[in-house]
């Protein structure tokens, strides 16, 4: 199965809509989003555009209330971080760097996806590897999203202007 990890959208239907437009021509059935949604508007316009399970953390600039992701069915809202399973995959999930070191007091993980910073970037600690997705909403930097396929565990990176 193949995922698509955003992160950063700060409102830009533009770049959303796309990055969801090459998820669906590309059988992508779930995303990770590492949060910075924004607003409500945004919020509303992921779910009602892809049709898949999307799992989200809470970035730092996030305008619409607490509650409201629970209103939409195929969105699992998980707060600040999360830890979720994939087949035999333990991944954590959250927004600012220093939240990874939450993450890893909740438990080992394989992979780590994080955003806030804007920049696509590998790491690796305590065995994990790192990994930011960038930004769809193309502040200070190109747009980005990756995909991981959970099989195989390849991670790659999508530049928007270019797919």
């Amino acid at each position: 199965m193949k995922i698509a990890i955003i992160s950063d959208i700060h409102d830009n239907l533009v770049n959303l809509e796309k990055c969801l437009n090459w998820c669906g021509r590309n059988n992508i059935k779930e995303i990770i989003c590492c949060g910075d949604v924004t607003n409500s508007d945004t919020l509303e316009f992921l779910s009602e555009n892809f049709s898949g399970r999307i799992h989200l953390v809470r970035g730092n600039i996030e305008l619409f209330p607490e509650s409201e992701p629970e209103t939409y069915s195929n969105i699992n809202y998980h707060g600040r971080i999360a830890r979720i399973k994939f087949n035999e995959t333990q991944v954590g999930i959250c927004h600012e760097p220093y939240l990874i070191d939450y993450v890893f007091k909740k438990g080992g993980c394989d992979i780590i996806f994080y955003g806030h910073t804007h920049e696509p970037w590998e790491d690796r600690k305590n065995g994990a590897r790192l990994i930011n997705p960038g930004t769809l909403g193309a502040m200070f930097s190109k747009a980005t999203f990756a995909v991981w396929d959970t099989k195989s565990g390849n991670i790659e990176l999508k530049i928007l202007e270019i797919i």
